[in-house]
């Protein structure tokens, strides 16, 4: 009786278990949004199906939670998915299916800190001037540069100042953004939720309540890609200094989240990469640095080049659809990027069946029995400036396809190029890479989906 009784006891406790265990789903959809700080240790969402798709509603990126001293991280991503089977030392293929452009309007432009806002950092830990209260609540009130004021004292509070400004109108095709004069600017402010289409779920006060209108009438292509994108670090972090050029801060910091130079490259897994690339149709293989991946999404853009040079471009609310799948033991440093083919650099582009005819007629002549047979990869590296960036890129290349530094430069200078994410510290180290070292790295099987 007393084995029966043990028995019963073991199958009730199996059972709580597998209440306790969610089953992991065919499809996620997903509207809900972190503080700004990517925790390890915060439940994450999910799980998703290994093959399985992540519909999300990403709010608008930098300048909104920049406004908002709530929000501790500069960015207001998605909260983190649990990938089914996703393991430290596994990496995860994420497909952008599509994304679509929500806002009708946006607000952007270049920014200066305000000193007696902050301590250490503007984008981490926000002080009201007037109530000395940290991460205060705020409200807004009216609009313009003045609206955003601390829920307790009324003190403006906003940690930033926008230097040269534009308020843009978004075409409902998406297709063209356009932007306002001074009356416009202030019809958008008016109604600023309803043009920005936050969704519900949001939190940040809404940048184009601030109405800049400094460029007027300028006429801008829309193509919309992601900023944030990536796999959560393996230590609470703010989310937009998930990167080594923006992590820099972190290094040696007066408040909470400070990190070792050691710590940030351990950590890290460079999801805030602003590569106008990663948009729909494009690949990234990410690392796993903690159990189940925990893929996160926001910072869209409606458009941007190389660079983002103001520092900031279009933040926009979207619908974002995402196809992840799990490489077992592939462990990786940061991000691999596979773009459209129409987006890789000309030196890197899928070779014809044409030329690959004439290499092969060029390579008997000259005593040459094999030509390569070789795909194009786009290896993430970010860092204090674009020449640290560049280092690491090429560095983290070396080590994953077991080259030399100075292979890996040789190939990238004739087969590829070194492209700027984000100015300060993101690039990409493009090159092709033969099929032999893509099947021993174990990431064949995605870049020839991609580009076969």
């Amino acid at each position: 009786m007393i084995n029966e009784l043990h028995v019963l006891e073991k199958e009730e406790r199996q059972n709580e278990d597998l209440v306790q265990q969610p089953q992991a789903v065919e499809t996620l959809f997903v509207n809900e949004f972190i503080d700004g700080i990517l925790d390890p240790q915060q439940k994450m969402l999910g799980p998703v199906k290994d093959g399985g798709t992540i519909i999300a509603n990403t709010t608008p990126g930098c300048w909104g939670p920049m406004l908002t001293p709530t929000i501790r991280g500069g960015h207001e991503v998605t909260k983190p998915v649990f990938v089914e089977g996703a393991e430290v030392g596994d990496a995860i293929v994420i497909k952008i299916k599509s994304l679509q452009v929500t806002s009708a309007a946006t607000a952007s432009g270049h920014d200066e800190v305000i000193i007696d806002r902050f301590i250490g950092d503007p984008f981490v830990s926000v002080k009201c001037p007037g109530c000395g209260k940290l991460h205060p609540n705020t409200v807004v009130k009216g609009i313009g540069r003045q609206a955003i004021r601390c829920s307790t004292c009324d003190t403006e509070t906003s940690p930033f100042n926008m230097t040269n400004g534009y308020t843009m109108a978004l075409d409902h095709k998406g297709n063209i953004g356009v932007t306002v004069g001074r009356e416009g600017a202030r019809r958008i402010a008016m109604d600023a939720k309803n043009y920005m289409r936050t969704p519900e779920n949001s939190v940040q006060n809404p940048v184009v309540a601030l109405a800049p209108s400094d460029l007027i009438g300028v006429m801008a292509r829309m193509r919309p890609f992601l900023g944030q994108l990536g796999t959560t670090p393996s230590k609470a972090m703010p989310d937009s200094h998930n990167a080594g050029d923006f992590g820099s801060f972190l290094i040696g910091a007066p408040h909470e989240y400070s990190f070792t130079q050691t710590e940030l490259d351990t950590h890290r897994t460079d999801g805030h990469m602003d590569i106008s690339r990663v948009r729909e149709g494009a690949t990234i293989i990410c690392p796993v640095k903690v159990p189940g991946g925990g893929v996160y999404i926001g910072d869209m853009h409606a458009m941007q080049g190389d660079g983002e040079i103001a520092g900031h471009t279009t933040d926009v609310a979207g619908i974002v659809q995402l196809q992840v799948s799990v490489l077992k033991k592939v462990a990786l440093d940061g991000p691999i990027l596979l773009p459209n083919t129409e987006d890789l650099p000309y030196t890197a582009k899928p070779f014809t069946k044409e030329e690959k005819r004439r290499a092969r007629e060029l390579a008997e002549e000259f005593g040459v029995k094999q030509v390569e047979e070789a795909f194009p990869v786009s290896i993430v590296g970010t860092g204090t400036s674009l020449n640290e960036a560049t280092t690491n890129a090429i560095s983290r290349a070396a080590r994953l396809f077991e080259m030399s530094e100075p292979e890996v430069m040789n190939r990238a200078t004739i087969t590829g190029s070194i492209e700027i994410g984000r100015h300060p510290g993101v690039v990409t180290a493009t090159f092709q890479v033969p099929k032999t070292v893509l099947k021993k790295a174990r990431i064949y099987k995605p870049v020839k989906k991609q580009y076969d």
